[in-house]
This record gives C-alpha cells, structure tokens and sequence, in this order.
C-alpha cells in the first residue's frame, strides 16, 4: 500500500498517549449519542447562537432565545463541553463556541456529512454487522426491498433524498470545473458516454462547456426518467440523451456509436459496486472503444488525499456501501482500482490528482501490445 505523504504519517506510528488514546476510545464508544447531540446543537440553532454572540451566552439565555427548556438546554451543553464543541468560563457560567464546533456549524463538507449520515445512514448502520457478514445491504430494509439504494433512489422520502443527493453531488461538483477543463481543453472531447449520471447535472456542465460535445447518459430506466425531468428545457439539453441500461446484468452491453466515441465518463460510478463488477463494466465499456476512445475514471481514491481528514471521510463512507448501498463495494484505493483496470485489458496511461474536494482522476485506455 503506496499512502499520500499526510496519510502515512498519521496512519504508521502510533500518535496518541495512553490518556488521549482512552479517551477516544470512550468517544467511540459513545459516538451515537455525540453524533445526535451535536446534531441537536445545529438542528436548534443553540451554536449559531454562541458563534453570533460576543461573549457568550448564559444557559439561560439560551432557553430565552431557542425556546427550549433549561432541561434540555442543560443537557446539550453540558454533553458538547465535554464532546468539544463549546467552552464554558466558570467565572460566569456564559458558553462559548469552540473551533470544533465553528467547524460542525460553517464547514460545507461537515453539515453535508451530518445530513447523509442522519437522513440517509443512522438507522442503517444499525445492521452494519449483518451486511458485512452476508454481503447485502441489510441496513436498506427500513426504507424498502430493492436489492440496492439505486433502484430505490426515486422512491426515498423527499428528507433522505434531498440529504442523498446533497451528499452525492457536493463531492462531484467541487471537481467539475477542474475536470471539465481536462475533458474538454486538454483531450478535447465532442462525443462522451455518462455512466451512471444520475439527474444529468454533469452532462448539462458538458454542454455548457463545449457547444460540440453529445452526452449520452448510460443509467437505469428509471434513473433516465429523472434525468430527462431535470434537464428539460435547460440549455444545451437537446444534446443529452438517455440509454437505459441495468449495468450489474453482465449480458447489458454499451451501445456502440456511430462514427465512434471519444470519451466514456464515470465519475462517483466505480465505487458503487465490488471489484469483479467493476471488472465487467470495464470489459463492457472496452466493447464499446475505439483505439481513440479514453475511459476518465473520477474517484476519491482515499489513498491519494492532500489531508488526513479526507481519508476519515471516505473509508467511512465504504461502510455505507457495505449497510446500505449494495453490501459490497466501497471507496477504493490506488492498488485496487489499477488491478480491476488491468483485469479488464485496459491500462492507466495518466492520473491527475487533488481535484476539488480530493478527487482524482484516472485516464485508461486499451492496453497496447507488447
């Protein structure tokens, strides 16, 4: 295993002493009860309050403010002094909000994070056990029988989808310039298969980009009704069109296109399914190449991040796979994807790296003969 310079510092020796280590093992041990106080903590504007005012507030004050009773507020602030995201001066008794908690209230990741993992994730993770031993996502079935997340996506509650697609779409658009101008100034794209485009947003940047480039989106049936909804009307949406097509069905091939085709897209795709799958796809991608045709696989491979806090973020994120998405994929690292790419007859010919919010991007093409 090949880590980012950042990660192998944190991730090799031992950076905690005994006091600090067994603190954070209590922290773990009382992570969902953290996770639920500190969400109360934002959800209730009590720390928009304490960053707001000047010097502090008294306990209460803050009933006076939030409406809440002094129960509750004695509760909440007493429980996030010792989680970390208020300070008290004992002098005065008036709280104040912490770095962490400035960080939980301002950072867009963060309250993206806290979303997905309330609306989409908690109850899930409760069967987290049963998903990794059996290899389904067991946590889904509070939400309904689909085999996977994605055939469920537009049945969800209005809640789960909205956090969902927050979640979803603030990790990929933070890309989206940097890619685009890799796509389209860089290797100057005009034709461009979307695999798994969800609502068409990336093909609608495409359009808007390049006047050239026509966007096929390759994505379950009933995820190209919602695509088509979505973009109706905006501009450059006549240049997008849907191709409905299951692709866990190994016998589901990429339609071939006329004339050829310059680009196939899969971004935040790869990491929705296990290794052997991604395998097929990649073979089925390949049937439907030319020797110009490149693949450009953008992922959040969590090996490759600038920062520490990054790689938290995402291998946590594979274990919403394992509960929920589908019980067998996860965020990949460099080695596991360049040997499901090897596997396929195909080869990375170059990598660009540190793109929004840590994606990278990884461009593949036939392998060439020796």
């Amino acid at each position: 295993m090949k880590l980012s310079p950042a990660l192998e510092k944190v991730y090799t020796k031992e950076q905690l002493s005994a006091r600090e280590a067994q603190r954070l093992a209590e922290f773990i041990a009382w992570g969902p009860v953290v996770f639920q106080a500190s969400r109360l903590m934002v959800k209730w504007g009590i720390l928009d309050l304490l960053r707001d005012a000047d010097n502090g507030l008294t306990r209460q004050e803050v009933c006076r403010q939030t409406g809440l009773s002094d129960y509750a507020v004695k509760c909440l602030l007493e429980a996030s002094l010792c989680i970390g995201t208020v300070l008290v001066d004992p002098k005065t008794e008036r709280y104040t909000i912490s770095k962490t908690g400035w960080f939980l209230l301002q950072d867009p990741a963060t309250r993206v994070n806290l979303d997905f993992n309330h609306d989409v994730n908690y109850e899930g993770w409760f069967h987290l056990e049963e998903a990794l031993q059996n290899g389904n996502p067991e946590g889904l079935k509070h939400f309904g029988s689909w085999p996977t997340i994605y055939e469920g996506l537009s049945s969800l509650p209005p809640q789960v989808q909205k956090s969902w697609f927050g979640f979803d779409h603030f990790y990929s658009d933070s890309s989206f310039p940097e890619a685009l101008k890799i796509i389209f100034d860089e290797h100057h794209v005009r034709s461009l298969y979307d695999v798994g485009g969800n609502t068409g947003k990336w093909a609608l940047q495409c359009v808007g980009y390049s006047q050239d480039v026509e966007v096929t989106i390759l994505d379950l049936p009933q995820q190209i009704g919602l695509m088509q909804t979505y973009v109706k009307g905006k501009p450059g949406a006549e240049r997008i069109c849907g191709h409905g097509i299951n692709l866990l069905d190994p016998k589901a091939l990429f339609p071939q296109r006329e004339g050829g085709l310059d680009a196939i897209w899969m971004s935040q795709f790869l990491d929705c399914f296990s290794m052997d799958e991604i395998v097929g796809i990649l073979r089925r991608a390949k049937a439907a190449m030319t020797p110009a045709t490149r693949i450009y696989i953008m992922e959040t491979l969590w090996d490759r991040q600038r920062y520490e806090p990054a790689a938290f973020c995402l291998t946590m994120t594979s274990l919403y796979f394992a509960a929920l998405a589908n019980g067998n994929s996860k965020m990949y690292n460099t080695e596991d994807m360049e040997m499901c790419i090897r596997e396929a007859g195909l080869e990375v010919e170059h990598i660009y790296d540190h793109l929004g919010q840590g994606h990278s991007i990884l461009v593949v093409g036939e392998k060439r003969k020796s």
